[in-house]
């Protein structure tokens, strides 16, 4: 089950654009005690995301509760091999998240600090992109 979005206001084809500074919001573990999160900027898709929740729920079977909070709402497109130029643009081929650097990917709680870091370390391996271990900041 592919992630991506139920409807759209205007289009569903989305000019490419670039990924440039730092993540200014969803940049601390909020919801859950540990999160994974990204270190360079990168286009996450639908089927990344879906391979890393599986790898961690494979690990933690049950026990605990995790959080996405990325979302894929960009459109990427392509066209068949060996089509001449011109005609237009491609189709919608898959959807990504276009994530920046400081972004907290997946969250964890209910579940020991070893065990989140061994889920969270399956699931930088299914990511395209550099990412570190973050715990929750209790203030006082």
């Amino acid at each position: 089950m592919a992630l991506m979005p139920k409807r759209l206001k205007n289009s569903r084809k989305f000019m490419r654009g670039r990924i440039r500074g730092k993540a200014t919001s969803g940049n601390f573990v909020a919801f859950g005690e540990f999160g994974i999160q990204a270190m360079e900027p990168g286009k996450i898709t639908s089927q990344q995301i879906e391979a890393a929740r599986v790898a961690a729920n494979r690990l933690i079977s049950g026990q605990g509760k995790m959080w996405i909070r990325i979302f894929p709402h960009k459109s990427a497109t392509s066209r068949p091999a060996e089509t001449r130029m011109g005609k237009g643009k491609g189709e919608v081929d898959h959807w990504f998240a276009a994530v920046k650097p400081g972004t907290i990917l997946f969250e964890m709680s209910g579940v020991s600090e070893t065990l989140s870091r061994e889920a969270f370390k399956r699931m930088a391996y299914k990511l395209p992109i550099k990412t570190c271990f973050a715990q929750r900041r209790h203030s006082l």
